[in-house]
């Protein structure tokens, strides 16, 4: 699915009704969809428990909190996209603290033609952190198998006196007879010699 067709979830924090009814305008349901309304950060994140978003975007200050930590908190999943809007006056101050944490900061009030691109950077970013989520998961994957097949070479070796060559050959022509990975070779050496 390329990015026009994409659909995207987002969560707006923020008690300002103003503020919310302009945002509510400028995300249209056929690019955006959910778009959920928080007034508190609390809320927020009591939400974000029950259901997943793509995009958060929090206008500081709230009733119970700057939101400040929050954006911070939400740019440390890897799959999640901050912006957060500040006071003109708070900007730098602001970016100080988040920058280096991957949230967008914006200074209030922001333009139309601001906001669009901001939206555009974040789902740029929201595309970039998918895919190297994706990656992150397939080494793990690979990086889980080599210990699978380890574990397995050394019980070959304790169990049968092979050699480390011998068992590393054994299981990759096991797999190759069987027509399976070698993670599944490995599998049923562990299941038989434990």
């Amino acid at each position: 699915m390329n990015l026009k067709e994409q659909v995207y979830s987002v969560l707006v924090v923020s008690s300002i009704t103003n503020f919310n009814t302009s945002i509510r305008t400028l995300l249209p349901d056929f690019k955006f969809s959910p778009v959920h309304f928080e007034g508190s950060v609390n809320s927020a994140r009591r939400i974000l428990l029950e259901r997943n978003f793509d995009f958060i975007i929090i206008n500081s200050p709230l009733p119970d909190d700057t939101g400040i930590r929050f954006a911070i908190d939400i740019s440390h999943d890897r799959s999640k996209v901050s912006l957060l809007f500040v006071k003109t006056e708070l900007y730098t101050a602001t970016y100080n603290k988040v920058a280096e944490h991957g949230v967008y900061l914006l200074s209030k009030p922001v333009s139309k033609s601001l906001f669009l691109q901001a939206v555009d950077w974040a789902i740029t970013t929201h595309h970039r952190l998918k895919k190297l989520e994706k990656k992150t998961m397939s080494i793990e994957e690979k990086m889980q198998e080599i210990r699978i097949v380890n574990r397995a070479k050394w019980l070959l070796i304790e169990e049968l006196k092979m050699s480390e060559a011998d068992a590393h050959r054994y299981i990759e022509k096991q797999a190759m007879d069987n027509s399976c990975s070698k993670r599944e070779i490995a599998e049923d050496i562990i299941k038989t010699y434990t």
